[in-house]
């Protein structure tokens, strides 16, 4: 199958992206897909009919319609853990029955959803003024990106954000708190994630040294209800979810209650039904006008058929400052695989690296590198037509000509006879040609747009929804399980045993001379 791309692939070296649309007049019409009033333009690659056909065949034969239905239908297709994988679910907001093992899950999810309601409308009708979501990963992640995303319906309560072990975070957080006002939320399915918990830890210990009785102040985001007692937290103010919910994909349901505090119930549900719209084009929408589908197939081309190993997620709007970083988590913990469901080594590559920063400031960060290193690196652009500033309409128009111009400026490039062009009259004869090769860009390099009316809860929803559909179908053609993480327990189980070595309670004798060397320079400076 690669192999096959591969050969599509040489066969078009050196080929122009400039030079499609110089043949073909209706390219960029041709090369996009739209799903409601959004957008897709992956018309400026290298892609072309007879390798998108191949491409399409390519998922057609890897059954990606099979293992889509299977996971919208309950099956559990996390096999190596034995779970269904249902994040679908948590924004079915039409109730149309799902089953796990015989039962209908929607009851309890909806069921879930309304407590969180209620729990919602009564905090934004108190006296609180700040919540502190406390989690880690995707109970982090999630909720923080989607908080800032939805500023401008944000009418409640300031919410925060702790997630790292690192005292500073939740020491600089509880600066900006009053005690007497603020309402604490842990994110922990367990209730014993180490991070979470002694965040949690501190968070009630700094209520109690300012005489502020912790009763009432902690809500838990958990399936275990006998810890969350422990903590005195009663059990209206736990919400738990199934382990069909992975972390990363678990904002849409008690994940999310920061953000619907936040927000409100009602654009929460907005959120919910933005994504529940993706998920039905997803299902319905043929292949190659399958927005998922074909998100997923343009990256595959770019990663693992041309060998672009890594990805940029550039949004165009300050508001998603932390959507690079929650599509890195979904991406590379989804997708960083190296063997195949039957436990055989990949015959490809798996996931691409993901990063990026919002535009316009990774123009004077990172930009360079993109436009005239050595490495091409797909660019995936996202810009609103419009803003949520009326009266500072001229910022967006900059902001989208800044965005059109960094797609248009990927794909022409500036010739060297343009560049000498530039120059010219400045210097003369063999320094002319040295600072002409200066400003030369090679151009030919790949980008998608994303282009939206504008940045509201219900295109939110459907914008994550497209990128964890995306996730999916790569994961079907590469034949992996996108849905378990097991690359991130070696590390905390070797961080569980450390922690006595560091405190000075076990000796290190046991552990490599980098470690011990390591560990003697941090007691050596304990004072």
């Amino acid at each position: 199958m690669w192999n096959d791309l591969k050969t599509l692939a040489a066969a078009r070296e050196g080929r122009r992206i400039d030079a499609l649309f110089a043949e073909d007049p209706a390219r960029a019409a041709t090369f996009s897909v739209s799903v409601g009033d959004m957008l897709l333009d992956y018309s400026k690659t290298q892609l072309d009919d007879e390798v998108m056909n191949a491409l399409l065949a390519v998922a057609e034969e890897a059954g990606v319609a099979g293992r889509r239905d299977a996971m919208f239908s309950g099956a559990k297709i996390n096999e190596t853990e034995g779970r269904a994988v249902l994040h679908t679910a948590l924004r079915n907001l039409s109730g149309t029955p799902v089953e796990v093992d015989g039962e209908d899950v929607m009851p309890d999810v909806l069921e879930t959803l309304a407590r969180m309601e209620s729990l919602a409308d009564e905090v934004r009708g108190s006296g609180i003024t700040d919540v502190v979501n406390i989690g880690i990963g995707g109970s982090d992640l999630g909720p923080k990106m989607a908080y800032l995303a939805l500023q401008p319906y944000c009418d409640g309560p300031r919410c925060h954000f702790v997630s790292n072990v690192d005292g500073a975070d939740i020491a600089d957080t509880l600066k900006l708190c009053p005690a007497e006002t603020t309402l604490f939320i842990v994110a922990s399915k367990t209730f014993t994630t180490i991070e979470t918990m002694t965040n949690a830890k501190t968070a009630r210990d700094w209520l109690q040294a300012r005489g502020v009785s912790p009763e009432g102040r902690f809500v838990a985001l958990s399936s275990n209800q006998e810890k969350a007692a422990e903590w005195g937290i009663p059990a209206e103010r736990v919400f738990g979810f199934e382990d069909w919910v992975g972390g990363r994909y678990s904002m849409w349901g008690p994940i999310g209650l920061s953000v619907m505090i936040a927000v409100g119930p009602e654009d929460f549900r907005a959120f919910l039904r933005g994504a529940q719209a993706m998920d039905d084009h997803f299902l319905t929408a043929p292949f190659p006008d399958n927005m998922p589908v074909m998100l997923a197939l343009v990256g595959m081309w770019h990663n693992q058929v041309l060998g672009h190993a890594t990805r940029a997620v550039l949004p165009y709007d300050n508001r998603l400052t932390r959507l690079p970083a929650y599509f890195q988590q979904l991406e590379m913990e989804s997708n960083g695989k190296g063997v195949s469901m039957d436990g055989a080594a990949l015959a490809c590559d798996s996931g691409p690296v993901v990063w990026g920063e919002p535009g316009t400031n990774g123009q004077h960060a990172f930009y360079q590198l993109i436009h005239q290193g050595t490495r091409v690196i797909p660019c995936e652009f996202m810009v609103a037509a419009q803003g949520h500033e009326p009266d500072l309409r001229h910022h967006h128009e900059l902001l989208i000509a800044n965005c059109l111009g960094q797609s248009e400026a990927l794909m022409r490039g500036r010739t060297l006879d343009e560049a000498r062009g530039k120059v010219a009259g400045k210097f003369e004869g063999a320094e002319l040609e040295r600072q002409a090769r200066h400003r030369v860009f090679p151009g030919n390099r790949p980008s998608t747009t994303l282009i939206y009316r504008k940045l509201d809860p219900a295109t939110l929803g459907s914008i994550v929804a497209l990128y964890e559909h995306r996730v999916f179908v790569e994961g079907v053609i590469l034949n992996i399980n996108s849905f378990d993480q097991w690359g991130v327990e070696l590390g905390k189980e070797l961080a569980t045993a450390l922690g006595p070595m560091v405190s000075g309670a076990e000796s290190a004798d046991s552990k490599d001379g980098s470690t011990r060397l390591l560990l003697t320079y941090v007691h050596k400076n304990v004072s």
